[in-house]
């Protein structure tokens, strides 16, 4: 790797030599200005603009254009020429909690790559003592002309350099945040809660750069002269004012379907059963009983869709609940009928004695009545 910056790092009394380097690459496709008409290429000149001559990089210098208009030259000499102790030194003014680092100031990231042999037992002195401190190194350093502030921590076994933004230079978030006064529902937290947890981590590894690699594709298509790819369109509804709470929903089943865990929907806080909205009808006076008549129990089921179907097992107690007054009601009857018939019973028993108790009687009188006359004939 090509060094940008050669000097030291100051530890207190202890000077560490490094080159600094890079951390970061840039993988974006660039394009380059044509005429559209002959595709010629558009170049930028450097002319000057009061005898309008064309000038190369060692005829360029540098000037400050003060509130006149005016220039006011500043050399290369001038720069090095300043009290700055950090023109070659990054120097280290103290070692912070790196939660205690605004990520709105971390810029362009570094090595700091070991100046020789004589610079790794300080190098790594360093690194370790950052390492069992868990801290980060707040330094000082100079670079295209400008001091800057940075940011030491370990990344593997090297030392790596985050530049940051002075303070002052990183803008309020006022006017950023929504002036409307909004009051989010527990209900809509528990959603987003289970979506985050649904859609889980991430390996940073498994990321790449979707359209860099559409360019790319485009590009080889036309070099090769085949027809070129065709991108999928843009989402019509982004931008759309929707329900938040009907969004949050249709995101963990979306992201739920693509982690391959169909038919969990109904469960936590997302529960909306199998997605599809319920019709619900007005159910009439005596519908019920009606529909219990023509035995369909369609009273009941008539208003219920595929999505609110009850289970088996719920169907079954339903019939069973409904069925139990029935075989009550019929066990009444035949109970009823039954003391009936022992009733008539009794009484048609009742009357047969009575009739043959009578007939007995009259029998009786009979044969007493003849015994008489049989006496009175013979006392004649």
């Amino acid at each position: 790797m090509r060094s940008i910056w050669n000097g030291a790092i100051s530890f207190g009394l202890v000077s560490i030599p490094i080159k600094l380097v890079n951390a970061t690459e840039n993988h974006s496709v660039s394009f380059r200005q044509i005429h559209t008409a002959d595709g010629g290429r558009i170049r930028y000149r450097k002319v000057c603009e009061l005898d309008g001559e064309e000038l190369t990089a060692d005829e360029i210098g540098k000037a400050y254009e003060a509130d006149d208009g005016s220039m006011i030259p500043i050399t290369d000499e001038d720069l090095a020429a300043l009290p700055l102790p950090t023109a070659k030194t990054i120097d280290i003014v103290a070692f912070v909690p790196l939660d205690s680092i605004d990520p709105l100031q971390m810029g362009a990231a570094y090595y700091l790559v070991a100046g020789g042999p004589t610079a790794a037992k300080p190098y790594t002195l360093l690194r370790e003592a950052l390492k069992r401190s868990r801290r980060v190194a707040i330094a000082k350093f100079a670079l295209r002309g400008r001091e800057r502030l940075g940011m030491l921590r370990v990344v593997g076994d090297a030392i790596a350099m985050h530049g940051l933004l002075w303070p002052d230079e990183i803008r309020s978030y006022e006017g950023a945040a929504p002036e409307t006064s909004v009051t989010v529902r527990d209900a809509e937290l528990d959603l987003a809660d289970t979506l985050m947890d649904t859609l889980g981590e991430v390996e940073m590894d498994s990321l790449h750069d979707d359209y860099r690699e559409a360019v790319e594709e485009l590009i080889a298509a036309k070099t090769s002269g085949e027809e070129t790819p065709a991108q999928p369109a843009a989402d019509a509804g982004a931008g759309k004012v929707i329900d938040l709470m009907s969004a949050l929903e249709k995101s963990v089943r979306a992201a739920k379907s693509t982690r391959g865990e169909e038919g969990e929907e109904g469960e936590g806080a997302a529960g909306t059963g199998d997605g599809e909205d319920a019709e619900v009808r007005e159910l009439r006076p005596g519908g019920r009983r009606k529909a219990d008549a023509k035995g369909g129990g369609g009273g009941r089921g008539a208003h219920t869709k595929a999505g609110t179907e009850k289970p088996k097992s719920a169907q079954k107690k339903a019939t069973s609940g409904r069925a139990a007054p029935k075989k009550a009601a019929a066990k009444r009857t035949t109970a009823k009928k039954t003391a009936a018939k022992k009733t008539t019973a009794k009484k048609s028993s009742a009357g047969g004695t009575s009739a043959r108790s009578s007939s007995s009687k009259k029998t009786a009188a009979g044969s007493g009545a003849s015994g008489t006359r049989g006496k009175k004939r013979a006392s004649a």
